[in-house]
């Protein structure tokens, strides 16, 4: 998943594919003599970057709250530290990159918070900043927390190596699903290209693993000389906060994590499978809506009525995907699958684009409803300007494919996209080609997760996709901890609405175990109070980038 941290990334899809956990991965923990040789780290301080206009912009941080960003990076403190590469080896050195916002009331101070965005892949340098700019409530948890931010081993301002991307294969997001011809040439080009990858720079890449991350950030903790430390995570860092947890159980404070990974989310083959369940199961809840509208869009008076509409518009646009005078690209079973899949803050968006399309002339100008639609559609991030705390492709490859003990030969890649296909008629076309790690040189490496005593918060969202419910009771039956529920659709959004915000705030000052629930990102939110009055981005529940 990509990093979750701005209100318009909210609702944002799930990104670089990124979750998993028992299982996950590191060979056995450094021996005796390797943990003596590996002496503790120290921070080395340094002045922190500044950032033009054009990174705040791509960052999506307003114009109208820099003032307030710039404010917070005049009070934030920016610090290194070397740890090993290998913890096994501990004679070659990487570079860890980190910030620390101190808490603004020193005599009330209740330690250091570390927070992860997730990914893997994702910087964190930046989040203390920008989940302080989300709304007042969440500006408490500064009050007594110094809040610490990093980028984990292979991204951002940390060590890191680039390689290639696999480029463009010759699949739409948007057309009309795969042949087995055209599905081959795409798992050839991505194993090629991991294959590559991963033998090019196997030293580096094959220390990329949660566990490693974990030690990492322990080092953190050592390096500000704190005898324990909380941990904030959203999708990503949630498999790393419970592989931390795990590894280092008497170092942990308070422990949040939100939109929680599967204890088998290591398994990607499991891991897609359950997303592209989850996807084809809400569009049940969008027919209702649908069909309770039906004077507005006019796909049916009953959700099954709903139903057979959208399934005919995706299978007849398989069969002669629609092409436009004033759009590249033709629009198949993928562009309905891609509306089908709306979160509830895109409905009316959504809806609006497959009225249009019952209706559209092949060969004439495209619908503006479809083309509304597409403004918020699947499509590559653009570049980021230079000096950006970036997202690493790389990394979330390695993090992932280190760790995943799917099967990689494409027989079973085949025969598990038409499975998705049939058993997720409506949007399987866009869910049911899933990452793979074809190619990738490097032993998967496992790890068990553990439970312990210490204190621990999760929150699940009712009906969000990238990381489905069900997952957070299978983590809670895993580990421990209590769960609040998120009645929303939206991933990693609980501390973007002032009530959710209200229920980590509460937790992290206290420690009281919550079991209760918070309404989360509806249609019409506003993010700064909470109430309802404003209009959101279209969520999409998967994104076309990630498949690869």
């Amino acid at each position: 998943m990509r990093p979750i941290f701005t209100r318009s990334l909210a609702a944002a899809s799930l990104a670089a594919a990124g979750a998993g956990l028992t299982g996950v991965a590191d060979a056995a923990p450094p021996g005796p003599r390797a943990a003596a040789e590996a002496s503790p780290s120290r921070v080395s301080w340094h002045t922190c970057p500044q950032y033009s206009d054009a990174v705040l912009d791509f960052l999506r941080i307003q114009p109208r709250d820099r003032p307030k960003f710039r404010a917070l990076w005049a009070r934030t403190q920016c610090g290194t530290i070397e740890v090993p590469q290998d913890y096994r080896r501990p004679h070659k050195k990487i570079t860890i990159a980190f910030t620390r916002l101190p808490a603004a009331d020193r005599a009330h101070r209740l330690g250091s918070l570390a927070m992860n965005p997730g990914g893997p892949g994702g910087s964190g340098y930046l989040l203390p900043a920008h989940l302080l700019l989300q709304n007042a409530t969440d500006a408490k948890l500064n009050d007594r927390y110094d809040l610490i931010g990093f980028d984990p081993r292979g991204t951002g301002y940390s060590t890191l190596v680039d390689c290639p991307p696999v480029g463009d294969t010759g699949l739409s997001p948007l057309g009309a699903r795969a042949g087995k011809a055209e599905l081959r040439k795409h798992y050839d080009a991505v194993r090629a290209q991991r294959k590559k990858c991963s033998t090019t720079h196997s030293a580096f890449l094959s220390q990329l693993t949660t566990a490693n991350v974990a030690r990492d950030l322990d080092r953190i903790r050592q390096a500000l000389h704190e005898k324990r430390m909380s941990y904030f995570g959203a999708s990503w860092g949630t498999q790393l906060g419970a592989v931390y947890r795990s590894m280092f159980p008497k170092t942990i404070g308070r422990m949040w994590l939100d939109s929680v990974v599967s204890p088998r989310a290591h398994d990607l083959s499991y891991r897609f499978d359950a997303v592209a369940r989850s996807t084809e199961q809400d569009f049940a809840l969008f027919a209702s809506w649908l069909a309770a509208r039906n004077g507005t869009y006019h796909l049916g008076a009953t959700p099954a009525q709903v139903r057979a509409t959208v399934l005919k518009l995706r299978r007849d646009a398989d069969a002669d995907p629609w092409r436009f005078s004033d759009l590249p690209q033709a629009l198949g079973g993928g562009f309905i699958a891609f509306a089908a899949a709306a979160a509830d803050t895109g409905y009316d968006r959504a809806g609006q684009a497959l009225k249009a399309m019952t209706a559209a002339a092949r060969g004439g100008p495209v619908p503006q409803a479809v083309k509304d639609m597409l403004s918020g559609g699947p499509e590559r991030p653009p570049t980021p300007p230079p000096g950006t705390p970036r997202f690493n492709a790389t990394a979330g490859d390695a993090f992932l494919c280190n760790e995943d003990t799917s099967s990689r030969d494409f027989a079973s890649f085949w025969k598990e996209y038409q499975a998705g296909l049939k058993r997720n008629p409506v949007t399987g076309d866009m869910t049911a080609l899933r990452p793979t790690c074809a190619g990738w040189s490097l032993p998967v490496q496992r790890f068990e997760l553990r439970r312990s005593s210490g204190s621990l918060q999760l929150s699940g969202h009712r009906h969000e996709t990238v990381t489905p419910y069900p997952w957070v009771y299978q983590m809670q039956k895993a580990i421990g901890g209590n769960v609040l529920t998120v009645d929303d659709f939206a991933h990693g959004s609980l501390f973007l609405v002032e009530a959710c915000a209200a229920h980590l705030v509460t937790y992290l000052d206290t420690g009281r175990p919550d079991n209760g629930t918070c309404p989360g990102i509806r249609p019409g939110t506003d993010l700064r109070t909470g109430s309802v009055g404003s209009s959101l981005p279209t969520t999409t529940p998967y994104s076309w980038t990630d498949r690869l």
